[in-house]
């Protein structure tokens, strides 16, 4: 469908190519007990993964700092499952969630295949929101990164998508038009409607049920990227 007009591909790493959830679960049950904080962990995952969510909105918006982003929602997460903690506790969890989190390295299923697949016919990038620190430690630990020509990040563009110039810098840095570039996201908000605003074709890669919609095409599996390019 995009095979003739498309040179390059640009994907969204977490929630669309690294495995978020079950590697921030893995994480948090090591330093959970490591650091003798006994909860019960499907409990506190229950409550965590929205309020992570709601927060990276915020942090997206620019309404919230990388630093309250990282205390707020541990500490939210523990008033609501009524956990007294100490501040200091949730900062020592915060310090050691980012420093194990990539030493987790589950792909979402097919990813390795897909990007054997496309890296014969197009280049391949990554634009993503996360943290500069870590999100080149999860490509190379979970085997990924020589995939990518260009690694974009938020705190390198100084904006975070969907800000169109985030998209510019990945365009630019790969010597893209947009009319010849597609982004793969999880993200209807960041990668969807903020790469269209640039020019960009789409696939949503529905990593979390979303609601269909008519924006553009949705897969469920990376595989199905083949009935595509």
């Amino acid at each position: 469908m995009f095979s003739k007009v498309v040179t390059d591909v640009f994907f969204d790493l977490d929630h669309t190519l690294w495995d978020f959830d079950k590697n921030s679960a893995l994480t948090f049950r090591k330093i959970l007990y490591e650091q003798s904080i006994f909860v019960d962990i499907e409990q506190f995952l229950a409550i965590y993964v929205p309020v992570n969510l709601a927060y990276w909105k915020l942090y997206r918006e620019e309404r919230i700092t990388k630093k309250e982003l990282r205390y707020q929602r541990l500490k939210t997460t523990f008033d609501q499952l009524e956990f007294p903690i100490e501040d200091d506790k949730i900062d020592n969890l915060s310090h050691d969630y980012i420093a194990h989190l990539s030493s987790f390295n589950h792909l979402f299923p097919n990813a390795i295949d897909i990007l054997e697949y496309l890296k014969p016919k197009y280049k391949l990038h990554v634009i993503t929101n996360g943290f500069q620190e870590i999100q080149e430690k999860k490509m190379r630990n979970s085997g990924i990164l020589d995939y990518f020509s260009h690694v974009v990040n938020s705190e390198m563009a100084g904006v975070k998508k969907p800000n169109p110039h985030i998209f510019q810098l990945a365009l630019n840095r790969a010597g893209a038009h947009p009319e010849n570039a597609i982004m793969v996201g999880d993200n209807l908000e960041a990668d969807i409607l903020g790469a269209q605003a640039v020019g960009f074709h789409t696939l949503h890669f529905n990593a979390h049920n979303d609601p269909l919609h008519d924006y553009c095409k949705m897969i469920h599996d990376l595989s199905e990227i083949k009935m595509y390019l």
